[in-house]
């Protein structure tokens, strides 16, 4: 067994973790890429610095010992999920609803991009929704409860600093990913910008997504 570096256990077994775990599609990527391909870079990253945000209470949170609180007290579990997949089910919704309206106008003169019939709402403050899709994303939740803390070495006299670098490994896979998808939206932009039935259809399907992510969270297990 290899040596703990700074109190983690094995730390190149987490660092191939969270790259996996970090390419999975969840809500918080789906929505960053949306918002770059509805209002550009700028404001992808906006919404990708709420991502980070969520992220980071999430892992202060598991190392103040409340993962254990989740899985000692079944029902705050039960009230954090639900409320999760509730909110998450509304963002759904919301884009079903706008992809809706564009199939409805598809032979409308404009100039649309991916999500551009969904509600004005969910791209009016990128940074706030995303940070809590982040806080609400049952990948996240279930990272942190069950995976995150377990690299951490009991005996170890300094845990803060264990947490911290496993933050930071976290916080960089993340940003590199987030960035990629940030570019990537603002070139899904241009392409469909004169086709509505695949931008509709797109949304339509980003749509289903979170409404499965938020039935995922409404069965997830504390651990």
């Amino acid at each position: 067994m290899m040596s703990p570096v700074l109190g983690i256990t094995d730390i190149w077994t987490y660092v191939l973790g969270t790259i996996a775990i970090v390419l999975l599609p969840g809500p918080n990527s789906l929505f960053v890429l949306s918002v770059a391909a509805r209002r550009g870079i700028s404001t992808g990253y906006r919404a990708a610095a709420g991502v980070f945000v969520g992220d980071t209470v999430l892992m202060v949170l598991s190392a103040a010992g409340v993962a254990s609180l989740l899985k000692a007290y079944p029902p705050i579990f039960l009230v954090i999920k639900y409320a999760g997949a509730a909110y998450l089910g509304y963002v759904g919704l919301t884009m079903l609803r706008g992809a809706w309206r564009r199939w409805r106008t598809r032979n409308d003169l404009g100039t649309p991009r991916l999500i551009d019939a969904a509600e004005p709402a969910m791209v009016r403050s990128p940074f706030r929704r995303a940070a809590v899709i982040s806080l609400l994303n049952p990948k996240a939740i279930l990272f942190f409860v069950s995976f995150f803390i377990q690299f951490v070495d009991p005996h170890y006299a300094y845990p803060a600093l264990s947490f911290l670098l496993l933050g930071l490994i976290a916080q960089v896979t993340s940003a590199l990913y987030l960035s990629l998808l940030i570019f990537a939206g603002a070139y899904l932009a241009a392409q469909f910008s004169q086709r509505r039935r695949l931008a509709a259809g797109m949304t339509t399907g980003i749509g289903a997504l979170f409404l499965g992510f938020g039935v995922k969270l409404a069965t997830a297990s504390a651990g």
